[in-house]
């Protein structure tokens, strides 16, 4: 299935690649830099797999527990909500404020995503959108969560906790020279930092990025493909250019 929400990064274009990838001896899987979760929802759920979304963004969190935990509530809270620049602004500026309810605070950061000019959720955008048919998409979303784990943890904690032989851990974090665009903050010390983490893990990894020469140096030891997928922010169809990226693994 599809993810409910497009996110900076997503991995849509790249999702069968990835899972094409992936072992097929897994005890859980654990979504490291969870995002839109465009994998975790193109994954086929196992029975007696233990799933986990992960993801340091407190508002897109909260916003996946009150679709798995309320989202009749929230759904409720999202009607009659109309395509307008001034509530987009006057939601933005809500975000920051003290005395909103999860649900509400969900409902706004949800409008924001679908209404924003490519779902940075900071720019409306002067087009048709409507949150109609994406509010009604939420049950099937709902329903996919059910038994998934929902974390809000650094990335070396996260790994710390969920890390065993027959642990995948998929990651996809913020790109290099990309980092500005997520609100939550992640540096080149975080990069080394990932990949001195991941050389001690006792499961597999399947990892994401931007191809680059750094990230090649830093995971020289490691299998690596590189792909190319369309620049979806770069113009129309017939003018968008190949975006490359990699995508490395600690097994064959």
């Amino acid at each position: 299935m599809n993810s409910f929400i497009g996110w900076i990064g997503g991995k849509r274009l790249l999702r069968k690649e990835i899972l094409g990838r992936f072992p097929e001896d897994i005890g859980r899987y654990i979504e490291v830099f969870g995002g839109a979760g465009w994998v975790l929802f193109a994954k086929e759920k196992q029975a007696g797999q233990l799933e986990v979304y992960n993801d340091r963004d407190g508002n897109l969190v909260n916003l996946y527990r009150c679709i798995k935990y309320h989202c009749s509530a929230l759904q409720e809270e999202l009607q009659w909500l109309l395509s307008s620049r001034e509530q987009f602004y006057d939601y933005k500026a809500q975000m920051d404020m003290r005395g909103l309810t999860d649900i509400q605070k969900a409902a706004r950061f949800f409008y924001l995503i679908k209404i924003s000019f490519g779902c940075d959720y900071r720019t409306f955008a002067t087009s048709s959108r409507s949150i109609e048919n994406a509010m009604d998409y939420l049950g099937k979303v709902q329903k996919r969560l059910q038994g998934v784990v929902i974390e809000n943890k650094d990335f070396e904690n996260l790994i710390s906790v969920y890390d065993r032989k027959d642990a995948l851990f998929y990651l996809d974090p913020p790109y290099v020279g990309t980092e500005r665009y997520y609100s939550a903050a992640f540096s080149m010390k975080d990069h080394e930092r990932l990949a001195d983490v991941l050389k001690h893990i006792k499961g597999k990894f399947v990892l994401s990025y931007n191809n680059v020469a750094w990230i090649h140096e830093l995971y020289s030891q490691y299998p690596c493909k590189e792909v190319t997928r369309n620049n979806t922010l770069a113009g129309n169809a017939s003018n968008r250019e190949r975006y490359k990226e990699v995508i490395i693994t600690n097994f064959r």
